[in-house]
């Protein structure tokens, strides 16, 4: 009795929204199972786990972020590694503007500016007063010198609900849609959102021309493609016109980051594959209520399945290499150099990758 009074009434931190989840698609078509992922090459880490973004600086040396919140630099085959930066929180994406500086989205500080010595400095962690950045994520530098960030949840800020993956879960489970995509600019030092009713914003990438931002929304399996001077937008409304449209939908994962690789592609990976026991919970609020009074070994989370994309600006998809055994966890996307392809994660024991050649394979 006092088990069911539990299972029914106990608190929980979600207000689940109702709303319709599309058909699985499953894999096929582009999307046919393949193992053009497995058997990755591995860069040993020296105990530091989950590798998210991984980019190459200015200075020809490979850098990426770990759980630990330290910024690792080294050699792109791996050697010479070093620490040159732990910002105290957990960066999640980072890109680097003119001048050299590490532009970082922190998800518990908000947008820094590391400098080629080390030294951190914060942008912004807030829109206006009372307004924080709950939940940076992905960021984007673009030509102009604007950076361009996700702020994924401004309902679960990770600092305050157990880490990264704790807080997502939270917000994609209570499906809100209360991520926004904001624009800081270095020239004015002002915030503001571009656009807004996002389920969990993710990744975050500029198309080719710059006027437009590709956006990963996790939440609702889809990339938005949005114009870079929207202002306060809420894709929620139907009748945004011409300023945002859906690039991708009804894809067969969780999608994640976003990262611009090399001849037009834009990289894209999946954390996890669809599981049809979070679709079928969609219109029931009731039972992702029940779900969270659950142990978090009984929670519905998807098995493992390596899987990247890359799609050109139009929206084609372009490369599709999968692992459906998930040796190598929540590929989450990949950096492209002139002779490979390392593979981002959010938990893996050491850094993956593939030759370029993995491109020409069947």
């Amino acid at each position: 009795m006092a088990g069911a009074a539990y299972l029914a009434w106990w608190p929980v931190p979600i207000a689940p929204v109702a709303w319709s989840a599309p058909t699985a698609p499953g894999y096929q078509g582009v999307h046919a199972p393949n193992q053009r992922l497995a058997g990755l090459r591995m860069i040993d880490l020296k105990g530091e786990i989950g590798p998210e973004h991984i980019a190459l600086g200015k200075d020809g040396r490979l850098y990426t972020t770990v759980l630990s919140g330290n910024i690792l630099r080294m050699n792109p085959d791996g050697t010479d590694q070093q620490v040159f930066a732990n910002t105290g929180g957990r960066v999640l994406g980072f890109d680097f503007d003119a001048a050299g500086n590490l532009v970082a989205a922190d998800a518990v500080k908000g947008l820094l500016s590391i400098a080629p010595d080390g030294t951190i400095r914060l942008l912004t962690d807030q829109v206006a007063p009372g307004d924080p950045i709950r939940y940076a994520d992905g960021v984007v530098v673009a030509r102009s010198g604007k950076m361009y960030l996700s702020d994924a949840s401004t309902r679960f800020a990770p600092k305050d609900w157990g880490g990264t993956f704790e807080a997502s879960v939270l917000d994609i489970l209570e499906q809100a849609s209360t991520g926004r995509v904001l624009e800081y600019d270095p020239a004015t030092r002002a915030t503001r959102v571009v656009a807004r009713g996002i389920s969990f914003a993710n990744g975050v990438a500029l198309s080719q021309d710059e006027r437009s931002l590709f956006v990963a929304e996790t939440g609702k399996y889809r990339v938005w493609k949005i114009a870079v001077d929207a202002n306060d937008l809420d894709i929620r409304n139907s009748s945004q016109g011409p300023r945002a449209r859906v690039l991708l939908d009804n894809l067969p994962g969780y999608p994640d980051n976003l990262v611009r690789g090399q001849d037009g592609r834009i990289w894209l990976g999946f954390a996890k594959p669809r599981g049809a026991a979070i679709d079928n919970m969609a219109g029931k609020p009731w039972l992702r209520r029940l779900t969270l009074r659950l142990p978090r070994a009984l929670w519905p989370i998807p098995k493992p399945y390596g899987h990247v994309i890359a799609f050109n600006d139009e929206g084609k998809v372009v490369a599709d290499l999968q692992d459906p055994a998930g040796a190598y966890p929540e590929t989450t996307a990949i950096t492209e150099t002139a002779d490979r392809l390392y593979v981002q994660s959010l938990h893996a024991h050491g850094l993956g990758w593939l030759p370029k050649e993995a491109l020409k394979a069947p």
